[in-house]
């Protein structure tokens, strides 16, 4: 089953691969390892702002975290790789948090969990989990990847 086929069957529809928002490539290849940029969370077309531990919460959080896994399935497509992913390999999840907020690795599972729905045990990853004070555009998670392509 192709990757596109394996996305319509979860029902899942990729948003549009998002521009840069600043001076770098949103996804670079060397060799059979495809890196993608932090992705921000867009849900309905509209940004994930703010905190969590502050107004953003938990579960609002891994939504936020699965769209920026929606964002970097979208890059992957966009490049033409979707279906030259051979596994996920490592994600860095990114949440912008109150100091006393501890779940950040329950929030980046928002995107983990997608990439194990879409790729099976190919999209199980090596992970971090981040806590950060502030993210670009106030963005309440970002979350970058590492991928290997199929040759």
């Amino acid at each position: 089953m192709t990757i596109e086929a394996k996305l319509a069957e979860l029902g899942i529809e990729l948003p549009e691969a998002a521009a840069p928002v600043a001076s770098y490539q949103p996804l670079v290849v060397s060799g059979n390892t495809a890196y993608v940029s932090g992705q921000l969370p867009f849900v309905d077309g509209n940004l994930v702002t703010g905190k969590l531990g502050d107004g953003v919460s938990l579960e609002k959080g891994q939504e936020a975290a699965r769209a920026c896994g929606m964002m970097i399935l979208a890059q992957l497509k966009a490049a033409g790789l979707l279906e030259r992913v051979e596994r996920v390999v490592k994600l860095g999840g990114f949440v912008a948090s109150v100091p006393s907020f501890s779940d950040q690795p329950k929030v980046v599972n928002g995107c983990s969990d997608l990439m194990a729905e879409v790729f099976g045990d190919a999209g199980k990853h090596a992970r971090s989990a981040v806590g950060v004070p502030v993210l670009p555009l106030d963005a309440a998670v970002e979350v970058d990847a590492i991928v290997a392509l199929k040759a």
